[in-house]
């Protein structure tokens, strides 16, 4: 896991709903901090420093926010972006305490003995395919990793595959999908492409924004959901409304 801090300092702010658009104008980027059924805190960041901490931290790392007077030590549970311009326009916070258990989606990362650089089906001409992207996970804050690995040297021959199983989790991290669940599959170039030819696709050629998909949606505005709701009722309550946001 990474040791590494990462401090966002926010202003509180007055502004909600469509008049959040002057505060893009102007730089900033409109969010909110939900806080263990208090009241939210409604906030913005300036633009290079969101977009720099949303990179850095993900939905996995905490994140130290200082707002209003007061510290929090927060996950990334949404981020929103323009669709046409892929511009950041508002982050949801969730605040944690350093001893609960918390729920994260985390990378996961194909590695290579050393010397390699691509696996050993790779290496003899075979396609990899990556199925999985990213894993939830239960752990405590501190304990979340940035990444979980996988061996690439497993993949050897026509139909071998990675699975959850094989990934290497960390003391005091639960992995909460399913382990048979398939990371990556070996094919024969051929197949995959008569494959992607009857699926009127490219299945190994996916269109890639600057900023991974899992945290994009199509909404402009920040959600007066998100802004009013208590923080941290129904915690899990971001993730299920992150892809139908009700604009305002």
């Amino acid at each position: 896991m990474s040791q590494d801090k990462i401090v966002l300092e926010l202003e509180k702010r007055e502004v909600v709903g469509k008049q959040v658009r002057q505060l893009r104008r102007d730089g900033l980027v409109p969010a909110v901090i939900h806080d263990h059924g208090k009241p939210s805190l409604v906030v913005s960041g300036q633009y290079a420093d969101m977009v720099k901490v949303y990179r850095a931290a993900g939905k996995h790392h905490p994140v130290s926010l200082k707002a209003d007077g007061k510290n929090f030590t927060a996950l990334i549970k949404k981020a929103e972006f323009d669709p046409r311009k892929n511009l950041l326009t508002h982050i949801v916070f969730g605040a944690v305490k350093a001893n609960e258990t918390v729920t994260a989606e985390i990378p996961v990362r194909i590695t290579f003995d050393e010397g390699n650089e691509a696996t050993p089906a790779e290496r003899n001409g075979l396609v990899v395919l990556h199925q999985l992207e990213a894993v939830e996970v239960e752990a405590k804050p501190n304990d979340l990793p940035d990444t979980l690995e996988f061996s690439g040297e497993r993949l050897v021959e026509i139909g071998d595959q990675a699975t959850v199983a094989d990934l290497k989790v960390p003391s005091g991290v639960t992995v909460k999908a399913d382990p048979s669940h398939v990371i990556a599959t070996v094919f024969e170039p051929s197949a995959l492409a008569a494959a992607n030819d009857a699926a009127g696709g490219d299945a190994d050629e996916e269109d890639q924004a600057d900023v991974p998909a899992d945290h994009e949606s199509g909404a402009e505005e920040g959600t007066q959901e998100d802004e009013i709701r208590p923080g941290g009722k129904k915690e899990n309550e971001d993730k299920s409304q992150g892809h139908n946001p009700e604009k305002h």
